[in-house]
C-alpha cells in the first residue's frame, strides 16, 4: 500500500507518518532521507529528525536525488535479507527531493530533459515519480511524506515559481499513485482518498478537492 502524506509547514505530518510506519507489523523499517543538511539550521533540523527516529527500528538511507537506484537488500548485510512482505519505508520527504533533482550542479538533468518531449518541468516531474513509485515494489507499504508549498499567495521569481510548479505536478502523480491520500491539518489526518470510504478523521463527508492541471 501506498499512502501520500501532504500538509503545511509544522503540520504535524512527519509525526502522522511515522505513527503509520510504526503500527506496521513488518519487522524492517526503512528511511529514505532526501535533505541535505546545509548550514547549521539544516544540520540542526537533520539531527533532531534523528533523535526523533532514535530506538525506533528504522534502517536509514540517505538518498538525496535519484531514489529509485535504492536496494533495500544492501542494506541489510549481515542480519539476512528480508522479503518484500516484511519491510515497509518512510520517504521523507518529497519537496526536497524534488529540489535537489532541480537545482543540482551536474546539470544532467537538464540535458536529458532536453531531450525528452514536453517540457522540462513535466520531465523531471515524471522522473522523480517515477523513481518514487519504483520503490513500492521492494516493501510492502510505503509512506511517502510531501509539502504543500502554493498556498501563500505570494508571487516569486521565475526560478522559484517553477519548483513550485514541480511540486504541483508530482504531488499530482504521487497522489494518482497512491492508495491514500491525507492532508495533515494542525495535527488532524483528514483523508482526500478515499474519501468515501468514511475514514476521515474529522467525523464528516468531504468534497472531492479538484486537481490543477499543468
Amino acid at each position: 500500500m501506498i499512502t501520500l502524506v501532504t500538509g503545511g509547514s509544522g503540520s504535524g505530518k512527519s509525526e502522522y507518518a511515522e505513527g503509520l510506519i510504526l503500527d506496521s507489523s513488518c519487522s524492517r523499517r526503512f528511511y529514505v532521507a532526501t535533505m541535505i543538511a546545509y548550514g547549521k539550521e539544516g544540520r540542526d533540523k537533520v539531527e533532531r529528525h534523528r533523535m526523533l527516529r532514535k530506538g525506533k527500528g528504522f534502517i536509514t538511507i540517505e538518498k538525496p536525488w535519484d531514489v529509485g537506484r535504492v536496494m533495500f537488500e544492501e542494506y541489510e548485510a549481515g542480519s539476512g535479507a528480508s522479503s518484500r512482505t516484511d519491510r515497509t519505508l518512510l520517504l521523507e520527504c518529497v519537496s526536497n527531493l524534488a529540489a535537489n533533482e532541480m537545482f543540482k550542479e551536474e546539470g544532467t538533468e537538464k540535458t536529458e530533459a532536453g531531450e525528452q518531449q514536453g517540457s522540462p518541468i513535466q520531465y523531471l516531474s515524471h522522473k522523480i515519480a517515477g523513481d518514487i513509485i519504483s520503490l513500492a515494489g521492494q516493501v510492502r507499504d510505503m509512506v511517502i511524506v510531501t509539502n504543500e508549498v502554493d498556498r501563500d499567495g505570494i508571487c516569486y521569481g521565475p526560478e522559484t515559481m517553477e519548483y513550485i510548479r514541480l511540486m504541483g505536478c508530482l504531488n499530482q502523480k504521487l497522489a494518482a499513485a497512491a492508495d491514500r491520500v491525507v492532508e495533515v491539518v494542525y495535527g488532524i489526518p483528514v483523508f482526500w482518498k478515499p474519501s468515501s470510504s468514511g475514514q476521515a478523521a474529522v467525523g464528516v463527508d468531504l468534497i472531492r478537492r479538484e486537481c490543477q492541471g499543468e
